[in-house]
C-alpha cells in the first residue's frame, strides 16, 4: 500500500465510533467551500486546511483541493498530503486520484461531478461506498467525500 493511502486509512481510523456525515451535508459544505473559494481563494485554502475550522471539517467530512493543471494537493485533512499529486492516489488497483482528475477536469467550471469508490468505513476493515463531490473553481479542483 503506498504512502497517501496509508495516510487517508490513519485519517479515517481517528473517526472511530463517531456518527458519519449525510450526503446533504457534505453538499453543503461543498457549497460553503465554493462562496469562500470565489470570495478569496488564498483565505479559502487557509481555512479548509485549518484542523480547528469547523465549517470545513465534521466528522468524517473536510475539503480537500488540487491545482489545475498540475494536479497538486493545495487542502487536506493531513499536511502530509499537501503539494503531492492528486494523481497519483491509488486504493489498491483503483486509480482513484486520476479519475477525480479527469472527472473534474473535463467538465465546466461550477459544475459538480462525483467519483465512486470503495473505502473501509472508520473502525471497519471491509469496503464500503464513498462518493467524492467535486467542482472545479478557476484553477482549484474541490470536493467532500462522504460514505453512501
Amino acid at each position: 500500500m503506498g504512502v497517501l493511502a496509508s495516510t487517508l486509512l490513519m485519517d479515517s481510523a481517528v473517526l472511530g465510533a463517531n456518527q458519519l456525515a449525510s450526503a446533504e451535508e457534505a453538499r453543503a459544505m461543498l457549497d460553503r467551500a465554493v462562496t469562500a473559494l470565489k470570495a478569496n481563494e488564498a483565505a479559502a485554502l487557509k481555512a479548509f486546511n485549518d484542523e480547528k475550522n469547523k465549517n470545513f471539517r465534521d466528522r468524517d467530512l473536510y475539503i480537500f483541493c488540487f491545482s489545475l493543471p498540475d494536479g497538486k494537493f493545495t487542502a487536506y485533512q493531513s499536511p502530509l498530503m499537501l503539494g503531492t499529486d492528486v494523481r497519483e492516489l491509488m486504493l489498491d488497483q483503483d486509480p482513484i486520484g486520476q479519475r477525480a482528475y479527469d472527472a473534474v477536469a473535463k467538465d465546466a467550471e461550477g459544475d459538480v461531478v462525483s467519483v465512486d469508490y470503495s473505502f473501509p468505513k472508520p473502525g471497519s476493515k471491509q469496503p464500503a461506498t464513498k462518493q467524492s463531490l467535486l467542482t472545479r473553481i478557476a484553477n482549484q479542483s474541490c470536493g467532500v467525500s462522504y460514505f453512501k
